[in-house]
Order: structure tokens, then sequence, then C-alpha cells
């Protein structure tokens, strides 16, 4: 069994647990309300004029809601079929979404057919250039990619990360495609245009630092923190926001 194998089951098993409950559970989706995923999402409020929007390797829909209510045309797409059904059943009162089965790395859909694309923490699950080309073939010349993900920089992070492949919860090729520094400058460069933000250089110490600040305070500090130190390699977290120049198809 390959890598992707290994993912597919492991996703697919947890998303078969969430259907055997039968039962809207749309307001149990996590909200991820901390700085990344809150500055993640008020990106998209300045594309509201782009209205057909893929997600890629949206999993069960836990960053999908946000993006519903924003009113884009939503289609969410993941490679575990059991996922795509939790979404379905999730989002089924929205006339503005639909789920798909897709592989991030073998899109199928046609060159130049959506005007935002974005994913949230899915790049380490398929090859770093097939999925980066299968974005920018799928984008319409004009349009905007949202990402976030985690940076594989920091040895604190790359050393837990290790241990969770250990204890059998992550794959090795998870691991491999972990988005770095230089994986950010190739899109950058691919797009023509790119924003990149790092957040979360003390998110190792969070279980130390709860001990002392309330968990409101933990994100202003860390936030300030990395405003401080100009956090980049270091970074937990990033966002990275492209645009495709109008004359490439």
């Amino acid at each position: 069994m390959n890598d992707k194998e290994i993912e597919l089951n492991r996703y697919d098993q947890r998303a078969e647990e969430s259907l055997k409950q039968q039962k809207d559970d749309l307001n149990k989706i996590p909200s991820l309300v901390n700085e990344p995923y809150e500055h993640y999402f008020k990106i998209f409020e300045k594309f509201k004029n782009k209205k057909k929007l893929l997600e890629i390797g949206a999993g069960m829909g836990e960053n999908t809601l946000r993006l519903v209510q924003m009113n884009f045309n939503v289609c969410s797409t993941d490679l575990s079929p059991n996922s795509v059904e939790v979404m379905k059943r999730r989002f089924r009162k929205f006339k503005n979404f639909s789920a798909k089965k897709a592989d991030i790395e073998n899109l199928p859909f046609d060159d130049c057919t959506f005007d935002l694309v974005c994913s949230a923490g899915s790049l380490s699950y398929g090859n770093n250039i097939l999925v980066m080309e299968e974005i920018f073939r799928v984008l319409k010349p004009g349009g905007v990619v949202i990402l976030i993900d985690s940076l594989n920089e920091n040895p604190i992070y790359k050393l837990n990360r290790y241990f969770h492949y250990l204890r059998k919860k992550r794959s090795k090729s998870t691991l491999i495609n972990m988005p770095d520094i230089n994986l950010i400058e190739k899109y950058i460069n691919r797009f023509g245009y790119g924003d990149v933000r790092f957040f979360g250089s003390l998110t190792w110490i969070y279980p130390i630092l709860r001990i002392f600040l309330p968990e409101k305070y933990i994100s202003k500090f860390s936030n300030w923190f990395d405003i401080k130190i100009n956090v980049k390699k270091s970074a937990f977290k990033f966002i990275l926001t492209l645009k495709k120049n109008f004359n490439d198809k």
C-alpha cells in the first residue's frame, strides 16, 4: 500500500464514523478561531467579486462554512469519497455549494475554470510540483490562490511531525512534501505575484503559556512576538496569496 492509499484510508475511515452518526453536525465544524485562520478568511473578503471558488483537499469541510457564507460558488474536493459525502450532507442547504471526489495531483476540471483556488493544510498530501501545476492550470488568468499550511523549517516542528510518523499518524510522503521556504518561492515564481505571511513561532510552547496566560492573550502575545522578530523560518504556519498573470493560460 502506497502513502496516498494509506492517507486515503485514514481519512475515509474518519469520515465513515461521521456518516454513521446520521445527524446534521454543521454547527460542530471547528471554527479554528486563531490568528492564522482569521487572517486566512479575511483575505477572501478582498475578492468577493471573484465568484467561482475551488477548495482542494477540503477533508470533511472543516474550513468550508465561512467560504460558503461569503456567497462564493464553492466546489470543495477531497480524495476521500466518504469525506465528500460528509460535506454534501453538511452543506446540503446551500445552493452555492457542491462537492466532488478529486486528486489534488490530477484535478478533474478544465483549464482556466476557477476565479479562486484555496487550500487549508492539504499541500503535503501530493507531489509539490504536480499540485502547483494543477492549481495553475485550473485557475483563470487574473485568478487568485489562497493557501494556508504548515511550514517545514523549524526543527522543533519537524521533530514533532517525525514522531507522528513513527506513531503511524502520518505517512512518510507527507513529511517529504511538507511546504518549505523553497516551495513558497517556486509558487511565487510560477504565478508571477505572491504575498506571504508567517505565524506561530511560539506554537511549540503553547502548553506552557496556558499555565500563565488565558487563551485569548496567548494568540495576541504570539502574534506580537511574530511581528517583533519578523518571523519566517521559525514559523509554524504561513499564508500565501498568489495571482495568475492575465497573459498566462
